[in-house]
Protein backbone atom coordinates (compact mmCIF):
# COMPACT_ATOMS: atom_id res chain seq x y z
CA UNK A 1 0.00 0.00 0.00
CA UNK A 2 1.32 3.74 -0.50
CA UNK A 3 2.43 5.44 2.15
CA UNK A 4 1.55 9.05 1.89
CA UNK A 5 3.54 11.99 2.85
CA UNK A 6 1.76 14.95 5.55
CA UNK A 7 4.29 17.67 6.17
CA UNK A 8 3.07 21.21 8.12
CA UNK A 9 2.59 24.65 6.31
CA UNK A 10 5.77 26.52 6.49
CA UNK A 11 6.46 29.30 4.14
CA UNK A 12 7.57 27.88 1.03
CA UNK A 13 9.70 30.34 -0.30
CA UNK A 14 13.10 31.69 1.25
CA UNK A 15 14.75 34.68 0.08
CA UNK A 16 18.14 35.78 0.50
CA UNK A 17 20.11 38.04 3.21
CA UNK A 18 20.72 41.53 2.22
CA UNK A 19 24.16 41.24 2.77
CA UNK A 20 26.67 40.65 -0.05
CA UNK A 21 29.11 38.21 1.60
CA UNK A 22 29.21 35.15 3.42
CA UNK A 23 26.16 32.76 3.81
CA UNK A 24 23.84 34.88 1.81
CA UNK A 25 20.96 32.06 1.87
CA UNK A 26 20.55 29.05 4.58
CA UNK A 27 17.60 25.93 4.49
CA UNK A 28 17.77 23.62 7.56
CA UNK A 29 15.30 22.05 10.18
CA UNK A 30 14.84 25.21 11.56
CA UNK A 31 12.99 27.00 8.62
CA UNK A 32 12.31 24.06 6.56
CA UNK A 33 9.67 21.35 7.10
CA UNK A 34 12.12 18.63 7.80
CA UNK A 35 14.82 17.31 9.19
CA UNK A 36 16.26 15.14 5.81
CA UNK A 37 17.96 17.99 3.59
CA UNK A 38 19.81 21.20 3.93
CA UNK A 39 21.50 23.65 1.68
CA UNK A 40 23.70 26.89 2.60
CA UNK A 41 24.57 29.04 -0.15
CA UNK A 42 27.93 30.87 0.74
CA UNK A 43 29.38 34.37 -1.25
CA UNK A 44 33.22 34.74 -0.69
CA UNK A 45 35.95 37.13 -1.33
CA UNK A 46 39.04 36.07 -2.80
CA UNK A 47 41.00 34.83 0.48
CA UNK A 48 37.77 34.49 2.83
CA UNK A 49 37.06 31.53 4.47
CA UNK A 50 33.98 29.86 5.76
CA UNK A 51 33.35 26.98 7.86
CA UNK A 52 30.76 24.38 8.02
CA UNK A 53 29.65 21.80 10.32
CA UNK A 54 27.77 19.25 9.35
CA UNK A 55 28.71 16.00 10.80
CA UNK A 56 25.62 14.15 10.86
CA UNK A 57 24.89 14.89 7.06
CA UNK A 58 26.96 13.71 3.53
CA UNK A 59 27.47 16.88 1.99
CA UNK A 60 27.47 17.65 -2.01
CA UNK A 61 29.58 21.19 -2.90
CA UNK A 62 28.49 22.69 -6.15
CA UNK A 63 30.77 25.25 -7.64
CA UNK A 64 28.49 27.96 -8.61
CA UNK A 65 30.83 30.28 -9.82
CA UNK A 66 34.57 30.65 -9.20
CA UNK A 67 37.12 28.33 -7.59
CA UNK A 68 38.06 27.72 -4.01
CA UNK A 69 40.10 25.05 -1.90
CA UNK A 70 38.46 22.88 0.00
CA UNK A 71 40.08 21.18 3.67
CA UNK A 72 38.27 17.99 5.81
CA UNK A 73 41.36 18.09 8.24
CA UNK A 74 42.60 14.77 6.45
CA UNK A 75 41.90 15.88 2.85
CA UNK A 76 42.78 18.90 0.70
CA UNK A 77 41.34 20.07 -2.51
CA UNK A 78 42.90 23.00 -4.76
CA UNK A 79 41.33 24.72 -7.29
CA UNK A 80 38.00 23.53 -7.16
CA UNK A 81 35.75 25.07 -10.08
CA UNK A 82 36.13 26.51 -13.14
CA UNK A 83 33.01 28.44 -14.29
CA UNK A 84 32.79 31.97 -13.83
CA UNK A 85 28.58 31.59 -12.55
CA UNK A 86 25.97 28.94 -13.91
CA UNK A 87 25.60 30.30 -16.91
CA UNK A 88 29.18 30.12 -18.02
CA UNK A 89 29.73 26.27 -17.74
CA UNK A 90 29.35 22.76 -16.24
CA UNK A 91 29.71 21.98 -12.51
CA UNK A 92 32.54 21.03 -10.44
CA UNK A 93 31.52 19.54 -6.95
CA UNK A 94 32.73 17.82 -4.21
CA UNK A 95 30.72 14.59 -2.43
CA UNK A 96 31.84 14.52 1.16
CA UNK A 97 30.63 11.99 3.53
CA UNK A 98 28.64 11.51 7.00
CA UNK A 99 31.38 12.17 10.33
CA UNK A 100 33.39 14.89 8.75
CA UNK A 101 33.35 17.40 11.91
CA UNK A 102 34.50 20.24 9.94
CA UNK A 103 34.91 21.71 5.89
CA UNK A 104 36.80 24.76 5.52
CA UNK A 105 36.38 26.30 2.03
CA UNK A 106 39.06 29.09 0.90
CA UNK A 107 37.98 31.66 -2.28
CA UNK A 108 41.02 31.03 -4.42
CA UNK A 109 38.58 33.63 -7.05
CA UNK A 110 37.56 37.64 -6.64
CA UNK A 111 34.40 36.11 -5.98
CA UNK A 112 33.19 32.16 -5.44
CA UNK A 113 30.06 31.17 -4.82
CA UNK A 114 29.41 27.62 -3.23
CA UNK A 115 26.36 25.51 -2.89
CA UNK A 116 26.95 23.17 0.29
CA UNK A 117 23.82 20.58 -0.26
CA UNK A 118 23.29 18.29 3.05
CA UNK A 119 21.46 15.16 3.75
CA UNK A 120 20.91 13.25 6.78
CA UNK A 121 22.88 10.23 6.13
CA UNK A 122 23.78 6.99 7.90
CA UNK A 123 26.30 4.93 5.93
CA UNK A 124 29.54 6.54 4.68
CA UNK A 125 30.97 6.36 1.33
CA UNK A 126 33.83 8.13 0.01
CA UNK A 127 34.81 11.48 -1.13
CA UNK A 128 34.65 11.99 -4.53
CA UNK A 129 35.90 14.94 -6.76
CA UNK A 130 33.09 15.64 -9.53
CA UNK A 131 34.03 17.26 -12.46
CA UNK A 132 32.31 18.76 -15.46
CA UNK A 133 33.17 15.65 -17.83
CA UNK A 134 31.60 13.09 -15.21
CA UNK A 135 28.17 15.27 -15.25
CA UNK A 136 25.83 13.85 -18.27
CA UNK A 137 23.84 16.39 -19.84
CA UNK A 138 20.04 15.92 -20.77
CA UNK A 139 17.89 17.20 -22.69
CA UNK A 140 14.67 16.75 -21.35
CA UNK A 141 10.69 17.63 -22.73
CA UNK A 142 10.03 19.18 -26.18
CA UNK A 143 9.08 22.55 -27.62
CA UNK A 144 8.48 24.99 -24.81
CA UNK A 145 8.81 22.21 -22.29
CA UNK A 146 12.19 21.75 -23.49
CA UNK A 147 15.22 21.92 -20.46
CA UNK A 148 19.03 20.73 -19.96
CA UNK A 149 19.14 18.46 -17.06
CA UNK A 150 22.65 18.19 -15.47
CA UNK A 151 23.39 14.75 -13.60
CA UNK A 152 25.58 15.72 -10.71
CA UNK A 153 24.33 12.96 -8.34
CA UNK A 154 22.31 10.43 -9.21
CA UNK A 155 20.66 7.80 -7.69
CA UNK A 156 23.69 5.29 -9.22
CA UNK A 157 26.28 7.61 -7.55
CA UNK A 158 28.16 6.23 -4.44
CA UNK A 159 26.73 8.42 -2.07
CA UNK A 160 23.41 7.34 1.17
CA UNK A 161 20.90 9.28 0.59
CA UNK A 162 21.54 12.35 -1.41
CA UNK A 163 20.69 13.64 -5.26
CA UNK A 164 21.70 17.12 -6.96
CA UNK A 165 21.00 18.01 -10.54
CA UNK A 166 20.57 21.17 -12.19
CA UNK A 167 18.04 22.51 -14.54
CA UNK A 168 18.28 25.16 -17.05
CA UNK A 169 15.21 26.69 -18.63
CA UNK A 170 15.44 28.77 -21.50
CA UNK A 171 13.68 32.07 -21.49
CA UNK A 172 9.40 31.51 -21.29
CA UNK A 173 9.90 27.59 -21.22
CA UNK A 174 8.53 25.38 -18.90
CA UNK A 175 10.46 22.99 -16.73
CA UNK A 176 9.04 20.34 -14.27
CA UNK A 177 6.85 19.49 -16.40
CA UNK A 178 4.10 17.88 -17.50
CA UNK A 179 3.40 18.63 -13.47
CA UNK A 180 4.67 16.11 -11.14
CA UNK A 181 4.87 14.73 -7.77
CA UNK A 182 6.90 12.61 -5.46
CA UNK A 183 5.60 12.45 -2.12
CA UNK A 184 4.10 9.06 -1.97
CA UNK A 185 6.47 6.10 -1.34
CA UNK A 186 4.70 3.72 -3.87
CA UNK A 187 8.40 2.71 -5.71
CA UNK A 188 9.19 1.87 -8.41
CA UNK A 189 6.50 4.83 -9.78
CA UNK A 190 6.99 6.98 -7.02
CA UNK A 191 8.91 7.44 -3.75
CA UNK A 192 8.67 9.83 -1.09
CA UNK A 193 11.44 12.50 -1.57
CA UNK A 194 11.67 16.23 -0.30
CA UNK A 195 13.26 18.53 -3.16
CA UNK A 196 14.88 22.56 -2.45
CA UNK A 197 14.83 24.12 -5.71
CA UNK A 198 17.80 27.23 -5.64
CA UNK A 199 17.46 29.66 -8.03
CA UNK A 200 19.50 31.85 -10.49
CA UNK A 201 18.22 34.12 -13.00
CA UNK A 202 19.89 34.91 -16.01
CA UNK A 203 19.74 38.70 -15.13
CA UNK A 204 18.87 40.19 -11.91
CA UNK A 205 15.99 42.21 -12.46
CA UNK A 206 14.13 38.66 -14.22
CA UNK A 207 12.18 35.80 -12.61
CA UNK A 208 10.73 32.31 -12.71
CA UNK A 209 7.10 31.15 -11.55
CA UNK A 210 6.41 27.84 -9.55
CA UNK A 211 3.32 26.48 -8.54
CA UNK A 212 2.90 23.94 -6.07
CA UNK A 213 0.01 22.39 -5.11
CA UNK A 214 -1.87 18.80 -4.23
CA UNK A 215 -5.01 17.57 -5.88
CA UNK A 216 -7.17 18.05 -2.65
CA UNK A 217 -6.50 21.41 -2.01
CA UNK A 218 -4.61 21.47 0.52
CA UNK A 219 -1.53 23.23 -0.86
CA UNK A 220 -2.40 25.52 -3.58
CA UNK A 221 0.36 28.37 -4.44
CA UNK A 222 1.49 30.21 -7.25
CA UNK A 223 4.88 32.01 -6.35
CA UNK A 224 7.07 34.59 -8.39
CA UNK A 225 11.02 33.54 -7.67
CA UNK A 226 13.79 35.56 -7.65
CA UNK A 227 17.63 35.25 -8.07
CA UNK A 228 18.98 33.66 -5.33
CA UNK A 229 15.90 32.46 -4.03
CA UNK A 230 14.87 28.78 -2.98
CA UNK A 231 11.65 27.22 -2.58
CA UNK A 232 10.87 24.04 -0.64
CA UNK A 233 9.22 21.10 -2.12
CA UNK A 234 7.67 18.83 0.61
CA UNK A 235 4.43 18.08 -1.51
CA UNK A 236 2.47 18.60 -4.47
CA UNK A 237 3.06 18.76 -7.95
CA UNK A 238 5.82 21.69 -8.74
CA UNK A 239 6.00 22.95 -12.33
CA UNK A 240 7.72 26.46 -13.33
CA UNK A 241 8.30 28.88 -16.19
CA UNK A 242 10.97 30.98 -16.73
CA UNK A 243 9.93 34.80 -17.76
CA UNK A 244 10.03 35.64 -21.41
CA UNK A 245 13.56 37.25 -22.33
CA UNK A 246 15.22 35.31 -18.88
CA UNK A 247 16.97 32.39 -18.55
CA UNK A 248 16.23 30.20 -15.52
CA UNK A 249 18.34 27.82 -13.67
CA UNK A 250 18.08 26.14 -10.67
CA UNK A 251 19.33 23.33 -8.01
CA UNK A 252 17.99 20.88 -6.94
CA UNK A 253 18.48 18.73 -3.57
CA UNK A 254 16.45 15.87 -2.89
CA UNK A 255 16.29 13.06 -0.68
CA UNK A 256 13.71 10.54 0.76
CA UNK A 257 12.55 7.11 1.17
CA UNK A 258 14.60 5.48 -1.50
CA UNK A 259 17.75 6.51 -3.61
CA UNK A 260 15.14 7.14 -6.68
CA UNK A 261 14.33 10.08 -8.62
CA UNK A 262 10.72 8.16 -9.58
CA UNK A 263 7.92 10.57 -9.84
CA UNK A 264 4.21 10.40 -10.82
CA UNK A 265 2.45 13.07 -13.35
CA UNK A 266 -0.68 15.05 -12.94
CA UNK A 267 -2.90 12.98 -15.27
CA UNK A 268 -4.83 16.47 -16.02
CA UNK A 269 -1.47 17.77 -17.89
CA UNK A 270 0.68 13.85 -18.72
CA UNK A 271 -0.97 14.01 -22.26
CA UNK A 272 1.27 16.95 -23.29
CA UNK A 273 4.19 14.23 -23.11
CA UNK A 274 2.28 13.26 -26.89
CA UNK A 275 2.39 16.46 -28.10
CA UNK A 276 6.34 16.67 -28.18
CA UNK A 277 7.67 16.96 -31.46
CA UNK A 278 10.96 18.81 -31.75
CA UNK A 279 13.21 20.20 -29.44
CA UNK A 280 14.29 23.43 -28.54
CA UNK A 281 17.42 24.43 -30.49
CA UNK A 282 18.80 26.75 -27.91
CA UNK A 283 19.28 23.54 -25.30
CA UNK A 284 21.33 22.43 -23.93
CA UNK A 285 22.34 26.29 -22.44
CA UNK A 286 25.86 25.06 -21.68
CA UNK A 287 28.14 22.34 -22.09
Amino acid sequence: MPVYNCRPMKPLQLKPSEGKLGEILTVTRDNAPWDSISLRVLRLEQGQRHFVKQPEEELVLVMLGGAATIATGGDRIDHLGSRQDVFAGMPHALYLPLGIEQVEILSESKVCEVAVCGARAERKFPMKVINPRDVEIEVRGGGNATRQINHIVKPEFAADRILIVEVYTPSGNWSSYPPHKHDVHNPPHEVDLDEIYFYKISSPEGFAIQRVYTKDGARDETITVRDNEAILIPDGYHPVVAAHGYDCYYLNILSGSARSMAASDDPDYAWVRGEWRTKDPRVPVVQ
